[in-house]
């Protein structure tokens, strides 16, 4: 049976549980509503560690007051049933009480990664992303921790905050999971209408068509203003990005840069779709 645990006496009980049998601990951070990419996270923990904990919490920090946090799908008891059957051995499901107590003062910032793309964009995001991720790898004390790339610029962040701030728990980003038709599967994605889903699929379509035109030899600028007229032609909305970045800094590529990302965000209906690819 799945352990549910609430508190961080909880987390430490188990955490002791674990030591005194020399168990590694994997740990997936999540804000529920399950899907194969979340699972696809549980099993490569379990794949490098012995046991897994996923966390599920609607953080309200990361959200800025116009964004989802309310509709935010929320579905512990079935997100349970799916973890069980995963292997994962337990959930921590704090409050939000029990993140931020009244009395809690501290947020983390994380600098340049931080600020192109979705700082942006959403410019509290990250000092939220990376407040629960610091709290929640402390709290946890895993020996890895496991992310999925299709958050790439959340995973660069994450990985410098662990470095800047040493905290003992190893970072490990695991490619995106994906619908057949190329979608990057995400919570966001039950937002859709069924008239949308064929639209959304030619998200990742485009950002291929970009790679193949970056490989040929047209220039960036001409790449990213085909493939945002291309989004609208489609109907998708707002494009907050497209764009061809250096992987490392998510800044514009030069002479220098050796590794190049593609990154998207644009909103279709009222559902803000995010998907990248390496080239």
């Amino acid at each position: 049976m799945i352990q549910i645990l609430k508190t961080p006496e909880d987390l430490r009980h188990y955490a002791a549980q674990l030591r005194a049998q020399n168990k590694t601990l994997g740990f997936v951070p999540t804000m529920g509503a399950l899907h194969d990419g979340h699972l696809t996270l549980a099993r490569a923990a379990l794949g490098q560690c012995d046991e897994c904990l996923v966390s599920i919490f609607v953080n309200p920090k990361q959200f800025a007051p116009h964004e989802d946090f309310d509709r935010y799908p929320r579905q512990l008891d079935q997100d349970a049933t799916l973890l069980e059957s995963a292997g994962v051995g337990a959930i921590f499901a704090p409050e939000v009480e029990i993140m931020y107590p009244s009395d809690f003062q501290t947020m983390v910032t994380v600098g340049e990664i931080s600020r192109p793309l979705e700082g942006e964009f959403r410019p509290s995001h990250f000092a939220g992303v990376s407040t629960v991720v610091a709290r929640l790898l402390l709290l946890v004390g895993a020996h890895k921790a496991f992310f999925g790339e299709k958050d790439y610029q959340q995973l660069q962040v994450i990985k410098q905050m662990v470095k800047d701030l040493a905290i003992p728990t190893e970072i490990i980003g695991v490619p995106i999971v994906r619908e057949t038709s190329g979608l990057a599967l995400s919570s966001r994605n039950a937002y859709l209408s069924a008239q949308e889903r064929p639209i959304a699929d030619q998200l990742n379509k485009i950002l291929h068509n970009m790679a193949s035109e970056f490989q040929s030899g047209t220039a960036i600028p001409d790449i990213e203003q085909n493939a945002q007229q291309k989004l609208q032609d489609l109907g998708f909305g707002k494009v907050d990005y497209i764009t061809i970045r250096d992987a490392q800094t998510l800044l514009p590529p030069t002479e220098d840069t050796t590794q190049y990302r593609i990154l998207a965000a644009a909103f279709l209906g009222k559902t803000r779709l995010i998907d990248n690819i390496g080239i």
